[in-house]
């Protein structure tokens, strides 16, 4: 009998953290998009991004940030381009594909589309 790999949909908060964990892996990684990511210190930066994406995704409410905010200041001293966020989206999008399949997993990678585009509205144009 063949072994059959089970992709589970994103449920928890663990599912969360397992995603966000992959996905940096990647983008440290990434000859695109690695270079923003040099100063970042790991160790504070993992926590909100696990609260962030828990709230984009199960709405807790628990998340408190402005990360338009913070992207508009990386953008003046890094600046961002349509291509930087195609590959994240790409990176991203690819992380789920391997981890999860489901409705929140297609609802993730829908609010993370959107999020990409609201930003590179608000900062690209």
């Amino acid at each position: 009998m063949e072994d059959i790999d089970i992709i589970n949909d994103i449920t928890t908060k663990i599912d969360i953290e397992i995603l966000v964990n992959a996905f940096y892996e990647k983008v440290k990684k990434d000859q695109q998009i690695s270079h923003f990511f040099k100063h970042v210190n790991w160790k504070t930066h993992m926590p909100i991004m696990y609260v962030f994406w828990e709230n984009v995704l199960f709405y807790t409410g628990s998340y408190v940030g402005n990360p338009m905010l913070l992207h508009k200041e990386l953008h003046t001293h890094m600046p961002l381009s349509k291509k930087d966020f195609d590959q994240w989206i790409h990176l991203f999008h690819e992380t789920i594909n391997e981890n999860y399949e489901g409705k929140m997993a297609e609802a993730m990678k829908e609010r993370a589309n959107n999020i990409s585009i609201i930003m590179q509205t608000k900062i690209l144009d």
